[in-house]
Order: C-alpha cells, then structure tokens, then sequence
C-alpha cells in the first residue's frame, strides 16, 4: 500500500510550487498549522546541504475534531503532513500523507471512514496543485 499522494510539477519554481500547494489546500478546507523548512534544519542541525525540501502540517479542523471524537489520542497522527520537495531537473514534488493508509492500524471502522473523506480531499487538494 502507498502512504502518499502525489504529483510532480516540471517547469515551476519552488517557491511557485509551495504557493499553489497552499493555495490548493486552502480551497479545499485545509489550513497550514506547521511549515518546517527541512533544508535549513538540516543546514543548521548537521551541516548537510540538501535541496529545497519544506513540510507543511495540514488540517481541516472540522475533519479533525471529529477523528478527536471517534479517538481522543489521534492527535498523536494529526496534522497531515504535506510535502514540497525539489528532486532535481526542474521537477518538484508534492506529496501528501494518505490518511487511510496511516490510520490502517487503529481498529476503528468510523475512524476509517472519515479517513477515506480526508484522503479524498487531500487527493483532489494535490491533483489541484
């Protein structure tokens, strides 16, 4: 099972990328909670260059508290995460975590379904891209 969503774009910056991604999450009712530049961390942490490489932490907060409801300790899984990362000749990456396959280890049939929900507007969110 693939535990992500993805999409390359060619002929784009990264930053023009990190914009549409946002702007794509936005439309579809989610909001960036965290964004964590991995290139600087990892520049300032280890001394190690690598390419353009941002997370950002999505949530719908409606979607959320209603995974809080159905598992008081889901938050431990949440924000989705969604990736933007350069890999090279003028391609850059978007990828999203598949909420169904990360939640597949809580036995929880509810939790499941509202997974499959996200997922799909997490998917249509980095189709949009």
């Amino acid at each position: 099972m693939t535990y992500t969503l993805d999409r390359t774009l060619s002929a784009t910056s990264f930053d023009d990328a990190v914009r549409r991604t946002k702007s794509a999450l936005s439309r579809h009712g989610f909001g960036v909670l965290t964004e964590i530049d991995v290139k600087a961390t990892m520049k300032k942490k280890i001394e190690v260059d690598i390419d353009d490489y941002l997370i950002l932490g999505a949530c719908n907060p409606h979607m959320a508290f209603e995974a809080m409801k159905l598992e008081p300790k889901i938050g431990a899984m949440l924000p989705c995460n969604v990736i933007v990362r350069d890999v090279g000749g003028g391609d850059i990456v978007v990828s999203a975590i598949d909420p169904v396959a990360s939640m597949h280890s809580i036995d929880n049939e509810r939790l499941s379904l509202l997974a499959g929900k996200v997922r799909s507007m997490l998917a249509d969110a980095v189709a949009e891209v």
